[in-house]
């Protein structure tokens, strides 16, 4: 299947090329379309035909950093080769289909070699771009995976901390909820460690973050309420992962943490056409944005990551005042938008 894909896309290609060459045959030369047509097409055949071999060449041979004159000879070599191989290839159909033997020679000839050049020069520079695409896009992949193993780092020494800080308290007090409590750390470690990926269900977001809750609800009791709300189909929609858990985790830093009064947090997640828009806000102490910024690396890495996987289609948004509660607001594309 991709094999054939490949085989179109390439044959595909060609058909603008011959297209504008009939038409100049047709404006230059007074041919008819369709016998110009009829004719240009045999020569982008054997142009295309003749192209899998540059392209393959091209391959073998990558773009160097700083530019090399072997590089450039090199190409010029297989340029002139192309442009001889192109002629000779279409005096061969030629000869086939008159029944007698067609040679380009003469001052005409410079036409059709200057034309293979033009045609090894696209080819080349195709393959090129494309190959540079694809690595970019590699790259940018690595990216976001790197992103993604910086936050992990980041975040699971707050939950580590603070768990374990709440389990070593509850011992002496309440030992069977204690032992509950390092079950629900175990599971939450688990779910993190475990599922590598870098986007996500919601449903298996809000798992990993309901399983964070629970242990917060521990340390803060009744100063911490969790209002949660999805709609089932929104369930299903991709987030990249630790997303909700990064701005869940603000908002009880700087909103429930500083507080001996009960902080409610509020989760929302809506469709608006073709993104989703995740919300999560709190009545907490609020912050000023720079105290959001030098607080952690949380909020950088998750907006970084964001323009890997998404570019200009995702946002961040954080709206805050002190004594005001937070209010963040992730919007993305949906991942079937388009289907």
């Amino acid at each position: 299947m991709g094999r054939a894909w490949v085989w179109t896309q390439w044959l595909i290609g060609w058909l603008p090329v011959a297209a504008l060459f009939a038409v100049l045959m047709t404006t230059v030369h007074g041919a008819g379309f369709g016998q110009a047509l009829h004719y240009s097409l045999r020569l982008m055949a054997t142009a295309a035909l003749l192209g899998l071999v540059v392209h393959r060449f091209t391959a073998r041979l990558p773009w160097p950093h700083p530019m090399r004159l072997g590089f450039i000879a090199r190409h010029a070599l297989g340029a002139a080769l192309y442009a001889v191989a192109w002629v000779a290839a279409n005096s061969a159909v030629e000869s086939l289909m008159t029944g007698r033997l067609v040679m380009v020679v003469g001052p005409g000839v410079a036409a059709y070699l200057v034309t293979g050049v033009w045609f090894y020069v696209m080819i080349a520079g195709v393959g090129y771009a494309q190959r540079a695409a694809a690595r970019n896009a590699l790259l940018e992949a690595l990216q976001a995976r790197s992103q993604l193993a910086a936050l992990r780092a980041q975040l699971h020494p707050h939950f580590l901390f603070n768990a374990l800080h709440t389990v070593v308290q509850l011992i002496p007090l309440d030992p069977e909820r204690a032992t509950r409590a390092a079950e629900q750390l175990a599971a939450l470690l688990r779910a993190s460690f475990d599922n590598p990926r870098e986007q996500v269900t919601l449903r298996e977001e809000w798992a990993v973050v309901r399983l964070y809750l629970d242990l917060e609800a521990i340390r803060f009791g009744e100063r911490l309420v969790i209002d949660a709300h999805f709609e089932p189909a929104v369930l299903d929609e991709t987030v990249p992962s630790f997303a909700l858990q990064t701005l869940v985790e603000n908002a009880v830093r700087h909103g429930a943490a500083p507080r001996v009064e009960a902080t409610t947090i509020r989760v929302r997640a809506c469709i608006d056409g073709a993104d989703l828009t995740v919300i999560v806000e709190d009545d907490g102490m609020g912050a000023e944005p720079a105290a959001l910024d030098a607080g952690g690396t949380g909020l950088r890495r998750l907006r970084e990551r964001l323009g890997w996987l998404h570019g200009a289609e995702a946002s961040l948004s954080l709206n805050t005042l002190p004594g005001h509660g937070l209010k963040a607001a992730l919007r993305l594309p949906r991942a079937d938008a388009d289907e």
